[in-house]
C-alpha cells in the first residue's frame, strides 16, 4: 500500500499559495492590478502587510501588491521582484495598484467582497487636558525611558553606522533613526545630539527620509544621532496629536532623552538636542523641563510664548493638520479666556517664562525671508535668554527661508562647533 504524506505548510508555502491565488484572478483582475495608481518606496521597518493596511485598510491586500509589482517588474527593471512576500529590502520600488482617492491613498484593488460587519457607534472624542501643557506639571511628570532595540541595520554613513531602532514612552512603542561613530568609543560613550524635526504630516513622514543631511553633519562628526519619529509618525505608535496643543512630542523625546543615558554607547552626561521649527518648539520645552540636557542648538524655531503664538504668527493651516490638531487655539481661549484675560494661565504653558531654569546654552539661527515662522520670534527669545542670565547665540541669513536652504553650510559648521565647544569638550 502506498503511503501518503501529509504536506508540512511553512509559512513560506503559505505566502506562496496566496500568490498564486491573487495570480489565478480573473483576467479583468489581473488587468486591473498591473496598472499603477501609485509607486512607494521601502522604508525601513515597512512589511508589506503593513502596507498593504495603510493603503488598502486590508493587510491581506498585499497580494495584489505582489502581483502587480511583479508584473510592472518583468517590463522595467526599476521596479523590485519579489520572490518571497516576507522578506522585501528598503529602497525597493512597490507597484500600488488601483485608483487614487481624494486624499492620494490607494483604494483597494478589485478582491471579492465579505459582508461588512456592523458599525460600531463611534466614541465621542475625550477633551483635552490643556493643563498637561503647564510647565510645572510637565516638571512632575515622569519619563523613565526604557532599552533602545535595534531594529534593523540600515546602510552606513561614511563614518558612521546606522540603525532604525525603537523605545518606550508612556507604553507606545515609539520608532528611531540612530546613528553611532565608528572607531573607538570615548571611556564614558560618544556625545548625543537629540535630533527633533519640524512638522511633517504624520501620514508622509517616512524615518529614513527628510533631514538626511542635517542628521549627516554631526553624526560624520563625532555624535551619536537620535531621531525621533514621535508618536503617530511612521510606524510609531500612538496618535499624532500635533505639539503646541499636546505634551505628546515633548514626552517622546524626554523619554528618549532617558533611553539615552541607559544606552551602553552614549555618555549620559553629554548630551544635547537640535531642533528645527515645531522642533524648536520641542527642543526649548526639554531644557527648561530636563537638566540632563546641556546645550541646544535651534532653527528657525517656534520659539515664541504662547500669547506670541496666538497674535502673531499668522499663516494658512496646511490641510494637512488633522482637524483634532488645529483646535487647540479656539478650544484654550473658550477654556481660560485670552492672553489679555487670564495671562497668568497662558505665561505657565510657554517654556518663555521659564528660561532662568534653562538647562544650559543656546545657539539660535533663522532666514529672514522665513514664511513659515516669524523671525522675530528667534529675536525675542535671545532678548529674553539674555535677560534672564543665560549664555545664548544668534545669527540671522539675510533672505534665506525656513530651511537656511542657502546658508546650510554655514549654519551646520556653526551647529558644530556650538557642540563641540559645550558638549563635547565640556566648555563651562
Amino acid at each position: 500500500m502506498k503511503k501518503f504524506v501529509t504536506p508540512r505548510f511553512t509559512l513560506g508555502r503559505w505566502l506562496s499559495l496566496l500568490l498564486l491565488v491573487a495570480l489565478l484572478l480573473p483576467a479583468h483582475v489581473q488587468a486591473q492590478s498591473t496598472a499603477c495608481a501609485a509607486d512607494v518606496v521601502i522604508q525601513a521597518g515597512d512589511t508589506l502587510s503593513a502596507l498593504a493596511t495603510r493603503y488598502y485598510g486590508d493587510l491581506m491586500a498585499y497580494t495584489a501588491i505582489v502581483a502587480a509589482t511583479n508584473a510592472k517588474a518583468a517590463t522595467d527593471a526599476s521596479y523590485a521582484k519579489i520572490a518571497d512576500p516576507g522578506a522585501i529590502g528598503v529602497g525597493w520600488k512597490l507597484c500600488l495598484p488601483g485608483p487614487l482617492n481624494s486624499q492620494g491613498a490607494a483604494s483597494a484593488p478589485s478582491r471579492p467582497v465579505t459582508p461588512a460587519l456592523p458599525t460600531a457607534i463611534p466614541t465621542p472624542e475625550a477633551p483635552r487636558d490643556y493643563e498637561a501643557l503647564r510647565i510645572e506639571n510637565m516638571r512632575k511628570g515622569t519619563y523613565p525611558g526604557s532599552t533602545i532595540t535595534i531594529e534593523q541595520t540600515l546602510a552606513p554613513g561614511v563614518n558612521y553606522s546606522r540603525y532604525y531602532v525603537s523605545y518606550r514612552s508612556e507604553g507606545l512603542k515609539i520608532y528611531a533613526l540612530m546613528t553611532v561613530p565608528n572607531g573607538t568609543k570615548p571611556a564614558m560613550g560618544w556625545p548625543v545630539v537629540v535630533f527633533n524635526h519640524g512638522y511633517i504630516p504624520p501620514e508622509v513622514y517616512r524615518t529614513t527620509e527628510r533631514y538626511v543631511a542635517y542628521v549627516d553633519g554631526f553624526a560624520r562628526n563625532g555624535y551619536l544621532v537620535f531621531r525621533s519619529d514621535y508618536r503617530g509618525h511612521a510606524s510609531s505608535e500612538g496618535q499624532a496629536d500635533g505639539a503646541y496643543g499636546s505634551p505628546d512630542y515633548t514626552v517622546d523625546v524626554l523619554n528618549a532623552v532617558a533611553a539615552l543615558q541607559k544606552y551602553p554607547d552614549a555618555d549620559p552626561n553629554r548630551i544635547g538636542m537640535w531642533g528645527h521649527s515645531m522642533g524648536g518648539y520641542i527642543t526649548l520645552r526639554d531644557m527648561v523641563i530636563n537638566k540632563v540636557v546641556k546645550v541646544g542648538v535651534i532653527w528657525a524655531g517656534v520659539v515664541s510664548s504662547y500669547p506670541d503664538m496666538l497674535n502673531k504668527w499668522r499663516r494658512p493651516v496646511p490641510a494637512t493638520i488633522p482637524q483634532r490638531s488645529r483646535r487647540w487655539r479656539a478650544e484654550m481661549i473658550s477654556k481660560y479666556g485670552t492672553p489679555e484675560e487670564n495671562p497668568i494661565w497662558w505665561n505657565a504653558i510657554s517654556a518663555n517664562s521659564y528660561l532662568a531654569d534653562l538647562s544650559g546654552p543656546l545657539q539660535l539661527h533663522y532666514g529672514t525671508n522665513d514664511e513659515e515662522v516669524p523671525p522675530e520670534f528667534s529675536e525675542t527669545l535671545a532678548q529674553q535668554v539674555k535677560a534672564a542670565g543665560k549664555s545664548v547665540e544668534i545669527y540671522s541669513y539675510e533672505g534665506d527661508n525656513h530651511n537656511l536652504s542657502n546658508n546650510f553650510t554655514t549654519a551646520m559648521t556653526r551647529s558644530i562647533a556650538f557642540f563641540d565647544r559645550y558638549l563635547k569638550n565640556g566648555q563651562p
